[in-house]
């Protein structure tokens, strides 16, 4: 049988590309990592995502897949070793609901908070209930996914870095131990694992990253 070949198109500094290494990474998959210059795309991006022209882009065996938590999706069935998403088909759907939920009620506003100049505490506050609200997922479990790192950890595990950028550049309070002590206590384990933490970007390099891109947002000088 030829070999695989899979190729990971990411952006050091994306959680939607650590998501995907992550998968990879927990699957046990072998891949080759392509750095994208965002502000100056490649051709090989413009080639294999020429809809959205976005990273992450997952190639495997030259067929590419964009979009990040479709990528998991596709990694976890494609390499059975490992399952990500539970065996049982309503725990699979509620997964999948939960991740959805993110990408669509948290993420908008945690970036809000990041983006915005003068309505940094009205978005935080809404990310807050939004984050609250899923944290009733986890009740009970030490993961998402139960014992074990599953799909949803994969999806949501981002929030621990980026989300703590967000409140030290932008002043705000998103997740805290008083009024989320399931998702601070999942958080504080997740990124702790020795797969994940290895993965993750240094934390100065991002901070440092993401001021200048909060500057380049809001026009700030501070």
């Amino acid at each position: 049988m030829a070999e695989e070949s899979v190729k990971l198109l990411g952006y050091w500094a994306s959680p939607f590309a650590l998501r995907v290494k992550w998968a990879l990474k927990l699957k046990g998959v072998h891949y080759e990592y392509v750095e994208e210059n965002l502000p100056n795309k490649s051709p090989l991006l413009l080639r294999y995502n020429p809809v959205y022209k976005k990273i992450p882009v997952l190639v495997h065996n030259g067929k590419p897949l964009a979009e990040s938590l479709l990528i998991i999706e596709y990694i976890d069935e494609a390499w059975k070793q490992n399952p990500l998403l539970p065996e049982d088909p309503y725990e699979r759907a509620n997964a999948r609901f939960w991740a959805k939920f993110f990408d669509e009620k948290c993420v908008p506003e945690v970036m809000g908070a990041f983006a915005s100049k003068g309505e940094e505490q009205e978005k935080a506050a809404k990310a807050r209930e939004n984050l609250k609200m899923l944290e009733r997922a986890l009740e009970g479990k030490p993961f998402f996914g139960g014992d074990k790192i599953g799909f949803l950890d994969i999806a949501v595990g981002w929030i621990g870095i980026w989300g703590r950028i967000v409140e030290e550049i932008a002043g705000v309070s998103l997740i805290d131990a008083e009024t989320m002590p399931l998702l601070t206590a999942w958080l504080n384990n997740f990124l702790e694992v020795p797969v994940i933490k290895a993965c993750i970007p240094s934390w100065h390099e991002l901070l440092e990253h993401n001021k200048g891109f909060r500057k380049s947002l809001t026009g700030s000088s501070t």
